[in-house]
C-alpha cells in the first residue's frame, strides 16, 4: 500500500484498509527488531520533532523508531523555535519543510498541525492535539489486536472518565473506523462533543460500527474486552479544576469491581499512560494529602494486576510511529 508523502493528522484521514495496514505494518516492525534485524529504511533522511507539550513516550517512540531506521531527528521543544511567536506556523512550516522530510507536531490546536502539513510539503504526524491523538490510536489497536483472542471486528472496548478529552474523541472515532463495538462511559458533563459524535456517527455508518455514549457505568462495561482510562485532568487544563473533576468522575474510576462488571474473566486494563493509580508521583502526593485519595482515574491493584497491559502500549507507540514514518518517507531515489 502506497501511503508516500501522507500525512497523520487523525484517525478519520486514513480508510480501515490503511489504517490496518499500519498496524500490521508495525506487527512486522516489532518482530524485526526483537530478533535485531533492523532496515534502515529511513538512512539519510530527517525528522522534525516539536513538542509544545512535554512527553515521555511519544518523543522516545519518535527518537528510537528513526535512529533504528537510520534517520536523524531534530527536537524543537517549547522554548527551542519561534513557532506561533515570533512566526507564524506558516512560516514555520515552509522552513521546516525545507530542512526536513518529515514533521512530528505535539501541542494544542488541531489547526496548527494541520497548517504544518498544508505549508511544509513533508509528511506530518500528529504526536497529540488537544482534539486527537492518531498515533495513540495505532498502537491501542495493535494491543488489543494481540490480546483480543478473536478477531479485530469482533472487540468491544470501554472507554471511562474524561470522555471529551483527545484520547476519548480518538478511541470514539478509530473504533468506528474499523467497525467495532465502542463504549463512552462518562458524566453527561464530560461526554463527547457533538461534532465528535457525528464524525464517528458517519464513519460508524460505513463500517457497521455499534457506538454508546452513556453515563451509566453497569451496563458500558458488561461483555468488554477491554477497559481504557485516562488521566482527569489533560495538560493544559488548570490545577484548581481538581476537585470539581475528581468530584465528578470518582464514579468512573477503573477498579476491581468495574472489571468484575465485565462479566469477562479475560478482560483487560489500558490506559495511555502516565497514570495516577499510587502517591508516588507530586499529583499523587498533593491529592492524598487533600483528598485521602490513594489513586485517581484506576486504582493501583488493576493497574499493577494480570489484566494490564498499559506496558504494551507503551512500547506498541514505538512499533507503529516507526511504522508510521517508515510508510509516509519515501526511501531515497523514491521521492515524487
Amino acid at each position: 500500500m502506497d501511503l508516500y508523502g501522507r500525512s497523520l493528522l487523525k484517525e478519520s484521514d486514513l480508510t480501515p484498509e490503511e489504517f490496518l495496514y499500519l498496524v500490521e505494518l508495525a506487527s512486522r516492525c516489532r518482530s524485526e527488531k526483537r530478533i535485531g534485524f533492523l532496515r534502515h529504511r529511513l538512512a539519510g533522511r530527517s525528522i522534525a520533532l516539536i513538542f509544545e507539550k512535554t512527553s515521555t513516550r511519544t518523543r522516545s517512540a519518535f527518537e528510537v523508531a528513526a535512529h533504528d531506521e537510520g534517520g536523524h531527528v531534530t527536537y524543537l521543544g517549547p522554548d527551542d523555535s519561534q513557532l506561533g511567536r515570533k512566526e507564524s506556523i506558516a512560516d514555520t512550516a515552509r522552513v521546516l519543510g525545507r530542512m526536513f522530510d518529515g514533521i512530528e507536531y505535539r501541542g494544542y490546536a488541531q489547526e496548527d498541525v494541520e497548517t504544518l502539513a498544508r505549508c511544509s510539503g513533508v509528511p506530518v504526524w500528529n504526536g497529540l492535539t488537544d482534539s486527537w491523538h492518531p498515533t495513540q490510536m495505532l498502537a491501542d489497536i495493535l494491543t488489543m489486536r494481540d490480546h483480543a483472542g478473536k478477531p479485530l471486528s469482533e472487540v468491544c472496548y470501554c472507554y471511562l472518565g474524561d470522555g471529551r478529552n483527545n484520547t476519548a474523541n480518538s478511541l470514539l472515532a478509530t473504533g468506528a473506523l474499523l467497525g467495532l463495538d465502542v463504549r463512552i462511559c462518562a458524566p453527561a458533563a464530560l461526554q463527547p462533543s457533538a461534532a465528535v459524535r457525528d464524525i464517528a456517527a458517519a464513519l460508524a455508518r460505513r463500517s457497521g460500527a455499534r457506538l454508546t455514549v452513556t453515563d451509566d457505568v453497569g451496563p458500558a462495561v458488561r461483555g468488554a474486552d477491554f477497559v481504557y482510562t485516562d488521566v482527569w485532568l489533560s495538560m493544559g487544563e488548570p490545577p484548581d479544576k481538581w476537585d470539581e473533576r475528581i468530584n465528578l468522575l470518582l464514579p468512573y474510576q477503573v477498579n476491581a469491581a468495574v472489571l468484575a462488571a465485565t462479566g469477562n474473566v479475560n478482560v483487560k486494563f489500558m490506559h495511555c499512560l502516565p497514570a495516577l493509580h499510587d502517591r508516588r508521583t507530586e499529583i499523587g502526593q498533593q491529592i492524598y494529602a487533600k483528598r485521602g485519595i490513594e489513586g485517581l482515574e484506576v486504582t493501583d491493584e488493576v493497574f499493577e494486576s494480570a489484566a494490564s497491559i498499559v506496558f504494551d502500549q507503551a512500547e506498541n507507540r514505538m512499533h507503529t510511529i516507526k511504522a508510521t514514518m517508515v510508510a509516509t518517507i519515501p526511501p531515497i531515489g523514491l521521492e515524487r
